[in-house]
């Protein structure tokens, strides 16, 4: 009964679209987003009815191994954003700009956006930062490209904050946020997501702009939620942070059936004579 009522706007709509995400805040309907990042995984989580699907530059970490998402490059978004594109009908797409493909340089910023729109056929871009990068979400929107927005911890500036900590817990650093929250809604973002930040920011955060704010680590408070797919289906282990829900231990669940089949080989039981022509 509850989730038919929660579903009222994104059960309406054969695509999620910008609009659509703009009347589920309106409506009170959560967003949900999780990340993806290949065609088998994405057309899953898709059939499954996620609203939004981010190919997030945390491939970085739990795709190719790396310490951080800094090594990602633009090249490698763009092949997993067309390979999430492939597999899904119904889900709105958002890409991560990768560091190094926006900040600084509004035109380069304009060319990152526009490649991951042609060459993957996704819908949308995402970027961290505030008035930093105004310039940049400003000619990007310009351009017809829909920008998401991003504040509160980075990713892509680790090695700035040195740790990754809540962020905005003292009162200057939650202004700023505030202030950029307001200034991305101006610049054409058409939502938000908030990072590891105090419950009760991010709540006035959602409460003071109109576009929708997506939290990770901010809350229940927000107008939706997104988490890392490995992390949350149990894929990967190491990452145990507090606002993260595990809801499968895929982990366990995969390495099981890999011994299963090793010995099944070993033991020349697979393939029996109803498994071979």
């Amino acid at each position: 009964m509850s989730t038919q009522i929660n579903k009222i706007v994104s059960s309406k709509a054969k695509k999620v679209t910008t609009h659509v995400l703009l009347e589920m805040k309106e409506k009170g309907e959560k967003i949900a987003m999780l990340t993806a990042y290949d065609f088998s995984m994405a057309r899953l989580i898709d059939q499954a009815g996620i609203d939004v699907i981010l190919v997030g530059d945390s491939a970085s970490n739990v795709i190719a191994g790396h310490e951080t998402t800094l090594p990602i490059t633009l090249d490698q978004m763009i092949y997993h954003a067309a390979s999430v594109i492939r597999g899904i009908t119904s889900s709105l797409v958002v890409v991560d700009l990768p560091f190094g493909t926006y900040q600084g340089n509004s035109k380069e910023a304009l060319n990152s956006s526009i490649r991951i729109m042609k060459e993957s056929g996704a819908h949308a871009v995402k970027m961290e930062g505030g008035s930093e990068i105004m310039e940049s979400v400003q000619r990007i929107f310009s351009a017809g490209i829909p920008v998401m927005g991003h504040l509160g911890l980075m990713p892509q500036s680790i090695y700035k904050y040195g740790t990754y900590i809540v962020r905005a817990k003292e009162s200057e650093e939650a202004d700023k946020l505030i202030e950029d929250a307001i200034k991305l809604e101006a610049a054409g973002c058409f939502a938000i997501v908030l990072e590891k930040i105090p419950a009760t920011l991010a709540e006035k955060v959602a409460k003071t702009v109109r576009i929708p704010v997506i939290g990770i680590g901010a809350g229940g408070e927000v107008d939706g939620q997104v988490l890392v797919l490995h992390d949350m289906l149990g894929i990967t282990q190491e990452f145990s942070p507090r606002f993260l829900r595990r809801y499968g231990n895929l982990a366990d669940q995969i390495k099981s059936g890999v011994s299963a089949y090793i010995e099944d080989v070993k033991r020349s039981d697979f393939p029996n004579k109803n498994e071979q022509y």
